[in-house]
């Protein structure tokens, strides 16, 4: 998955306000470097974005409910069977 630039740059942004003024001049090295870390964190963590968890979720709910209604349905079917 490929990182959201918006929490990188409020990652940044937060790192930034922390960081004494002498530091401060080898800014755009420290942002390329972190942001280069934290991609590669995210990357080794696997993770998936919202849109892809929320799609995932609603074909769940979707397969849970489907599986119910069969169950519903052989029930019903072994019950005639057994008449």
């Amino acid at each position: 998955m490929k990182l959201g630039s918006s929490i990188l740059d409020e990652l940044t942004r937060k790192i930034d306000e922390v960081l004494p003024d002498d530091l401060k001049k080898g800014r755009d090295r420290l942002e390329k470097n972190v942001r280069a870390a934290t991609e590669s964190v995210f990357q080794r963590l696997d993770l998936v974005t919202r849109k892809e968890f929320d799609a995932q979720s609603e074909m769940l709910a979707q397969s849970q409910l489907r599986v119910k209604e069969l169950e519903q349905r052989v029930q019903e079917l072994e019950g005639k069977e057994t008449k």
